[in-house]
Order: C-alpha cells, then sequence, then structure tokens
C-alpha cells in the first residue's frame, strides 16, 4: 500500500483490500473515507466487508460512493464534513486515488481562504492533476 499526502493528516491511496485495512491500522491511521461504488470491479464487491473490518479495528469509516467526474453537492458536503469530524490521519481511497483528490479538492474551495495554486500543487505531488476539474473548482468558491 502506497499512500500519498494531500496535507498534513490526510492522505490518499488506491484501492485497498479488505486486509489491507490492518496496514492502514498499523501505519497510525484513524479513519477511512471510501469513494468507490459497490460492484465497480471485481476487487469492491460489497462496501459492507470493508466497513465491518474497520470497525473491528478501531477505525472511523465513512463511504461516500461516487462515480468518476461525478461529483454532487452532496458528495462534497459529505467529504468535507469527514475532513471536519473524522479523527486525523485519515486515509482516502477510491480505485486510483483520484476521486478521493478531485473531492478533498472541492471540499477545500468551500473555504474563501483556499487557494487553487495550493490544492493543484499539493495534488500534483500525490500525483493527481486537477487540470480536468479546474472550471468546477474555480466556480465552487464564487
Amino acid at each position: 500500500m502506497q499512500t500519498k499526502p494531500l496535507e498534513p493528516g490526510v492522505e490518499i491511496t488506491s484501492a485497498l483490500a479488505v486486509d489491507e485495512l490492518e496496514e492502514v491500522k498499523a501505519r497510525g491511521f484513524n479513519a477511512v473515507v471510501c469513494n468507490r461504488i459497490e460492484g465497480e470491479s471485481e476487487d469492491f464487491p460489497d462496501e459492507a466487508r470493508y466497513r465491518e473490518k474497520a470497525e473491528q479495528l478501531g477505525l472511523a469509516w465513512v463511504h461516500i460512493a461516487v462515480k468518476p467526474g461525478e461529483y454532487s453537492e452532496a458528495d462534497i458536503r459529505a467529504f468535507a464534513e469527514a475532513l471536519q469530524q473524522l479523527p486525523r490521519p485519515l486515509l482516502a481511497f477510491c480505485r486510483s486515488g483520484k476521486r478521493a483528490t478531485h473531492l478533498w479538492a472541492y471540499a477545500k474551495r468551500q473555504h474563501e481562504q483556499c487557494d487553487l495554486a495550493e490544492l493543484f500543487a499539493a495534488a500534483h505531488a500525490a500525483g493527481v492533476d486537477l487540470e480536468d476539474q479546474r472550471h468546477g473548482l474555480e466556480r465552487s468558491s464564487q
């Protein structure tokens, strides 16, 4: 499992297997945000197995299922609430880390003080290009 930081206390990763939640816990994470849709691929058939395993390990678990590139205001609000309320450090994941990064960026843009260039730089450092979301991110702060 390879994680990449977006900000202090928030990291992303790509697809996790249920058993990898043990490594998530061992590496010191306190919460997990999952952005995968049940059944989107063979390696993610059932979110409930992940939630149960996370609970057994004492990890806070939030599931915000989104399709790539389709982020509703409710999804963004849910991710923003997770960022505010979950114990850190937290790990967000989807199939590649891209959806998790997009939702993080949209959630951060809800604050007037958020600098778009800093979001782009943090995402780029984590290996995600936000350019395809630029228009939406520019509008989300207005």
